[in-house]
């Protein structure tokens, strides 16, 4: 008897675009993240608009698209491992919400003149300010948690074991981000940067290609045919 999702033709449609789109999002965010810092005379301002902007809408338009990418993990795994698959789905949507509210609050409100005094302490991505400390709750602990719990759902062929290899290399380095707080230099964050927006974009590229590779199931099949 299967527990959960299967890998119907609807999950796996759902899971390569997903996927797909994970991966283009990903890729023009850090295009985005670099062309702002390049704009930059020091490090230590802020990234300008539009460019800030469309990081935030980026992010807004990413989130969704994340959290189907978990549900197709959740219908992919076979039925031993759909304990880890759905820890990750639910890590997931605690990282959409959470980072969701705080980037749409802050690209609607956050340039308006009311909120020009609290911003430096409210909404500023300068540390410490609540924004800041809410994103890295999101993005080093609850992403961390996601794609480390959704590491175990995959093996058996190499491209499995690959997606494996990555989501933990990815989570790990989203853990690693949280050196910056325990040690109160932003800079050291830079490495959960590269899990989440270096490495996890890569991964999800990997997904979509497994997602295609793998025959959907019917209700009746609980174990994952391996996929090399």
């Amino acid at each position: 008897m299967t527990v959960g999702l299967t890998f119907t033709k609807s999950a796996r449609r759902v899971g390569i675009v997903a996927a797909s789109g994970t991966a283009f999002l990903g890729a023009v965010y850090v295009a985005t993240l670099i062309a702002g810092l390049l704009s930059l005379r020091s490090l230590q301002q802020p990234i300008p608009d539009p460019l800030f902007s469309f990081l935030e809408i980026e992010i807004l338009l990413l989130m969704p698209l994340f959290v189907a990418l978990m549900v197709s993990v959740h219908a992919w795994a076979g039925a031993g491992a759909k304990v880890f698959s759905l820890m990750a789905l639910v890590f997931a949507g605690v990282l959409a919400g959470l980072t969701s509210a705080l980037h749409f609050v802050i690209l609607i409100v956050g340039h308006q003149a009311a909120f020009s005094k609290l911003s430096p302490l409210l909404l500023s991505f300068k540390w410490p300010s609540i924004a800041y400390a809410i994103d890295i709750l999101g993005w080093d602990i609850f992403f961390a948690l996601s794609v480390l719990s959704a590491a175990p759902v995959f093996s058996g062929g190499r491209l499995a074991t690959t997606i494996r290899v990555l989501l933990a290399t990815s989570g790990t380095l989203a853990l690693a981000g949280l050196s910056g707080v325990v040690l109160g230099d932003m800079r050291f964050r830079n490495i959960g940067i590269v899990g989440y927006a270096g490495v996890f974009p890569s991964t999800a590229v990997l997904l979509a290609i497994l997602f295609q590779q793998s025959p959907p199931q019917n209700a009746c099949q609980a174990e994952r045919p391996v996929v090399s």
